[in-house]
């Protein structure tokens, strides 16, 4: 690694930690020559599959996209960032582990919706309607409906399991 003050080559590691979700690494230099400190942070390089849009056209995947639109239908939601970004790294996760080249992106948003459910059912509802291309009232009544069918997140919470969970990727 080189010293980003005097361009020397000659760094030590000074101190290593677990970052966030442990997905990360931050370590604390020090330069051999000029004796400045610095902090990297490494990640390991994984290949995300290419997404096949709905018009057939394939896109790299963007977090920042996702993150985009999952950010409107969060608006005016009581729904903290750190959540979020557990969310959006769950689906990243899911999708680097299906080993698949390429992804449609109706299935990305079928994964977003299933967290979005477990979050918030308003802006489950919200992401929904775009992603679905809700027509008229008659849809979002369906979803509703759906919706009304099933626990609320909170409830799913704090409910005891009968059976041995399986932890979300």
């Amino acid at each position: 690694m080189r010293c980003p003050f005097c361009a020397s080559d000659e760094t030590r590691v000074v101190d290593s930690r677990l970052v966030g979700d442990g997905a990360q690494v931050r370590r604390r230099r020090e330069c051999s020559s000029c004796k400045e400190r610095f902090t990297t942070y490494e990640s390991p390089e994984l290949t995300l599959p290419r997404v096949i849009k709905q018009d057939g056209r394939r896109a790299p995947f963007s977090k920042e996209k996702l993150r985009g639109g999952v950010m409107r239908a969060l608006e005016k939601r009581p729904v903290p960032v750190d959540r979020v970004e557990a969310m959006l790294s769950r689906v990243e996760r899911q999708l680097i582990a299906s080993g698949e080249r390429e992804v449609r992106s109706r299935e990305i948003g079928e994964r977003v919706m299933n967290e979005l459910k477990d979050v918030d059912q308003v802006a489950y509802v919200r992401f929904a309607s775009v992603y679905r291309s809700f027509e008229d009232v008659k849809d979002f009544r369906e979803e509703l409906e759906r919706l009304e069918q099933e626990p609320t997140p909170e409830l799913k919470r704090d409910q005891i399991s009968l059976l041995p969970t399986v932890a979300k990727e």
